[in-house]
């Protein structure tokens, strides 16, 4: 699964890189240990008036379609999960025909940058969380919806999707994120419903295993097992230095 990430880009930073527009979310400040619940960059593409808008925006991590009223996700560390549990994770092999995730994929789909990812290895001493990345931002495939609120005002939250690991966290956990090279990007945020959902399984297949052979492991400061930190400590990028 992926529960926890970090994003070390700004808005601008990322803006180049994705080579989208602003969008409304220029708040946003790299973070070593971002968590369910929290509000993260996500690129994605709109079509108004036979014009498409690529756009980096804010969305809250845990899936909230406007019809599961009352959807939360859980708070990275919680013991107990909200009564309409918003998920962070989606599995590609049952995101185009699960309920909850299907009109998503089949509409509303966002790239969601990482700087990378944590996993954890149980040790006799206690949990040890190892910081898997590659070489530079990588493009974890997502999924979002979008929610009026009372003031009119729209508001975002996506999931994560996840694949059999075949990278370097193999060894510590039987998931991945499902990671898209660069050539997939457009044909994963081209706005509009799909026509043939397949084809873009395929391509999601195809393209998360080139990335995961070029991904690497280390292991990191225990620190990163508490995501209930101030906001200070989730910008020390310490966090995902090797240990020594």
């Amino acid at each position: 699964m992926c529960g926890r990430f970090a994003m070390d880009k700004d808005t601008d930073d990322l803006i180049r890189e994705f080579v989208a527009s602003g969008g409304d979310f220029r708040d946003w400040r790299p973070s070593y240990n971002i968590a369910p619940t929290d509000l993260v960059p996500v690129v994605r593409e709109w079509e108004h008036d036979h014009t498409v808008t690529r756009e980096v925006d804010g969305a809250t991590w845990g899936l909230a379609p406007a019809w599961a009223a009352g959807a939360q996700a859980a708070p990275a560390g919680s013991k107990t999960n909200a009564r309409r549990p918003a998920p962070i994770n989606a599995r590609l092999e049952t995101v185009a025909t699960n309920g909850m995730f299907r009109a998503a994929f089949t509409s509303w789909r966002c790239i969601v940058p990482m700087t990378g990812y944590y996993e954890w290895e149980d040790l006799p001493d206690g949990k040890q969380p190892h910081f898997i990345h590659g070489d530079g931002v990588l493009a974890a495939a997502g999924l979002y919806a979008g929610r009026q609120e009372h003031d009119g005002t729209w508001s975002h939250s996506m999931a994560v999707i996840t694949r059999e690991a075949r990278d370097a966290s193999g060894d510590i956990h039987d998931r991945m994120p499902a990671f898209l090279t660069r050539d997939a990007w457009d044909e994963w945020l081209r706005p509009g419903k799909v026509a043939d959902p397949g084809a873009l399984l395929d391509l999601l297949d195809r393209s998360s295993l080139t990335v995961a052979g070029n991904i690497r492991s280390h292991p990191v400061s225990r620190r990163v097992n508490n995501a209930r930190v101030p906001d200070e400590e989730k910008r020390d990028p310490e966090l995902i230095d090797p240990l020594l």
